[in-house]
């Protein structure tokens, strides 16, 4: 069965039947590994923007963005059924197995969608909402239906979708876009083609099998490898720039340095790797770390301006 016959299949049976799916399922169609990290960068953007916002506000606010990026992921879910049942990373997916359907998936996405952006607008700024409803728009639309499968840059514009989540909880608390969120950006920005494009090297197959053109099946290894050594030098300098800036210390800025050349050495590793290896142990170790990688920068700068603050209340103190 073809990629298109399989497509129309699905949506078929859709029109025929009503699915018995549980609660599992469709937590599982909000990509919750993708969530998390969404999740996460956005408590960051909370944490790192100057000023308060009230605590109960900001548990809404994140709760927003993570209904906001669950959706995003049940709409990607249900454009590509057709696709995810034919590579075996995704195959096991609650549409192509067969669990939802996918006017189901269809309408849970819109739905959350939707209440996200609205219980966001209304309880914390409209700033925040309009950048969460164009990140979800972005991720459904320019990304999933349109770039992913006509460019072999999808992943390099398509990026911009989740690295959006800092700004936003930077938005809740100073209803504002500043350069230091852009920072914010720019990493997750810039770390998204050589982490995403790791993975793509070792599941070169399944990307050709769907025609899906990922850069590594269209311009080959070796190009892809030199871009993935590209990218993360620009995600390195870009993870130093708080420093630079001004809203980070020296000391974030040596621990964000370190990580960058743990990251460069990874990617140099897979820049070395033969073309053709079938283990592709260098790109799996880098596809690894690079999880890692964004979650230490992060953190690294919530403790910065943790050490900070507390500095400054034990300074006031005396």
């Amino acid at each position: 069965m073809t990629v298109i016959d399989n497509h129309e299949a699905l949506a078929e049976d859709g029109d025929s039947r009503l699915s018995e799916a549980s609660a599992r399922d469709y937590f599982e169609l909000l990509k919750p590994r993708v969530m998390s990290l969404v999740v996460f960068t956005a408590f960051a953007g909370l944490v790192l923007a100057p000023g308060h916002i009230n605590p109960i506000l900001g548990l809404i606010a994140i709760l927003c963005i993570a209904v906001g990026a669950g959706a995003s992921g049940a709409l990607n879910m249900w454009y590509d059924a057709d696709i995810d049942a034919v590579m075996s990373r995704t195959a096991k997916r609650p549409i192509p197995a067969g669990r939802i359907l996918p006017k189901e998936a269809l309408a849970f996405g819109l739905v959350l969608s939707c209440f996200s952006v609205t219980i966001l607008g209304l309880a914390v700024n409209w700033l925040s909402a309009s950048i969460l409803a164009f990140t979800i728009f972005f991720y459904a639309v320019i990304y999933t239906m349109w770039l992913k499968r006509s460019t072999p840059q999808n992943i390099v514009i398509g990026g911009a979708a989740g690295a959006f989540p800092p700004m936003i909880g930077w938005a809740c608390v100073t209803n504002s876009v500043t350069i230091e969120s852009t920072v914010l950006f720019l990493i997750i920005f810039m770390w998204t083609p050589a982490h995403f494009w790791a993975l793509a090297l070792f599941k070169m197959r399944d990307y050709e099998a769907v025609g899906v053109p990922m850069l590594p099946n269209v311009s080959g290894e070796r190009t892809t490898k030199h871009q993935i050594v590209a990218y993360a030098v620009l995600s390195a300098v870009c993870a130093v720039m708080p420093t630079f800036l001004g809203f980070a210390s020296v000391g974030y800025g040596v621990v964000a340095a370190a990580l960058g050349a743990v990251f460069i050495y990874c990617s140099i590793a897979v820049w070395r790797m033969p073309d053709g290896d079938l283990k592709m142990i260098p790109a799996k170790k880098l596809f690894g770390f690079s999880i890692f990688y964004l979650f230490a920068v992060f953190s690294a700068l919530m403790l910065d301006r943790l050490v900070a603050a507390l500095v400054l209340y034990a300074g006031g103190s005396f």
